[in-house]
C-alpha cells in the first residue's frame, strides 16, 4: 500500500473504533442500569448502631454479618439480559481496542514515524490508553461499572480529533524527528490514560450517593482512582525529566518557561499534592477526590488548551 492510502485506512479505522465504542457504551450503559443495587453507606451504619444481646457470640473479626433486627432492603435479582449486555460490551469494547491500535499502527506506517507527532495522532493515542487501562483493570477487577463512561470519553475523544485535531499525515517539524519522541510522549501517553480512568471515577465518586445504587460504593470508587494516580505518577516524572532531556537537546537548555513545561509541571505538582494528602495527612473521601479532579482539570489544560489556545514551543496541533 501507498502512504496515502495507509493514511486512509488509519482513518477508516478510527471511524470504526468510534462506532464500536459507542455500541460497547450503549452495552455497559444497560448493564448498569439493569444490573445488580448496591447497598448504600445509611445500611452499614444502622447495623453497626444495633445492640448486641448480652452473652450472644461475637462475630469473627471482619465478617460482614448484620444483626437480626438491622433493615436490609431486599434487591430483585437483575435479569439475565443486564450480565449479557455487559459480556458484550466487554467484547466490543476489546474490538474496538483493536481497531483504535490499527489506526496507529497504520498511521505510524503511513507516516514512516513514531505516530504522535501532532494534537490529532496524540489524541488518538490518549484515547487508546485510556481504554487500555480500564480493560487491562478489568482482567484483575470486575469494574465494568466504568465502562460506559470511558467508552463515552473515548468516543467522542477520537470524534473531537477526528472532526476539530485532524492533520493530514506527513512529516513533523524538525524539533519532534527524534528518538525523544518515543521515550517523552509514550511515557506522557500512558500516564493519561492512566489519570483520564482516574479522572472519570473521581466524577463517578462525586455523582453517587450514600443511598443504594447500581455504582460500587465511594470507598471502592477512591480505591480505583488512588491505585490508577499511583501507576501514572511515576510515568508522568519520568515524562516531565525525559522532556527537559529531549528539551536541552533541541533547544539548548532544559528548562525555559515555555507554556507547556510550565503545565506540565503544574499537572506534576497537583498530582503530587494529591499523592502527599493521602499518605501524611490521611484525606480520603470528598476532599481528596477534589484535589485529583483539580489536578485532573490541570491534565486536560495541559493536554490540550495549552496546544491551542498558548502559542510557544510546543504549539505543534496544527489547529486552524
Amino acid at each position: 500500500m501507498s502512504a496515502e492510502q495507509l493514511a486512509e485506512v488509519s482513518d477508516q479505522f478510527v471511524v470504526a473504533a468510534v462506532l464500536l465504542y459507542v455500541v460497547a457504551m450503549v452495552a455497559f450503559a444497560t448493564d448498569l442500569a439493569f444490573g445488580r443495587v448496591r447497598p448504600g453507606r445509611a445500611v452499614a451504619k444502622a447495623a453497626a448502631r444495633q445492640p448486641v444481646a448480652v452473652g450472644a457470640a461475637a462475630p469473627p473479626p471482619g465478617a460482614d454479618v448484620l444483626p437480626e433486627s438491622a433493615s436490609v432492603p431486599a434487591t430483585p435479582e437483575p435479569p439475565r439480559f443486564a450480565a449479557v449486555a455487559g459480556t458484550a460490551g466487554l467484547v466490543l469494547a476489546w474490538v474496538g481496542w483493536v481497531a483504535n491500535l490499527s489506526a496507529i499502527v497504520t498511521r505510524g506506517l503511513a507516516v514512516d514515524r513514531w505516530p504522535w507527532g501532532n494534537m490529532y495522532e496524540f489524541v488518538v493515542a490518549i484515547c487508546f490508553a485510556a481504554v487500555s487501562a480500564f480493560l487491562i483493570t478489568q482482567v484483575r477487577h470486575d469494574v465494568r461499572f466504568l465502562g460506559g463512561f470511558v467508552m463515552v470519553t473515548a468516543a467522542l475523544g477520537l470524534g473531537l480529533a477526528s472532526k476539530v485535531f485532524y492533520t493530514a499525515a506527513g512529516p513533523v517539524v524538525p524539533a519532534l524527528d527524534s528518538y525523544w519522541i518515543a521515550i517523552h510522549v509514550s511515557a506522557a501517553i500512558i500516564a493519561s490514560g492512566l489519570l483520564t480512568l482516574a479522572g472519570v471515577t473521581g466524577i463517578l465518586y462525586l455523582v453517587r450517593g450514600d443511598g443504594p445504587s447500581r455504582l460500587p460504593s465511594r470507598a471502592d470508587l477512591e480505591r480505583v482512582a488512588h491505585r490508577a494516580i499511583v501507576f501514572a505518577f511515576p510515568l508522568w516524572t519520568f515524562a516531565v525529566i525525559a522532556g527537559a532531556l529531549w528539551a536541552d537537546r533541541a533547544w539548548g537548555r532544559y528548562w525555559g518557561w515555555d507554556p507547556k513545561e510550565v503545565w506540565s509541571f503544574i499537572t506534576w505538582v497537583a498530582y503530587a499534592a494529591y499523592l502527599h494528602a493521602k499518605a501524611t495527612a490521611g484525606w480520603k473521601g470528598r476532599a481528596a477526590t477534589i484535589v485529583q479532579l483539580v489536578a485532573f482539570g490541570c491534565l486536560l489544560f495541559n493536554l490540550i488548551g495549552v496546544n491551542i489556545f498558548i502559542d510557544g514551543l510546543h504549539s505543534y496541533a496544527d489547529v486552524d
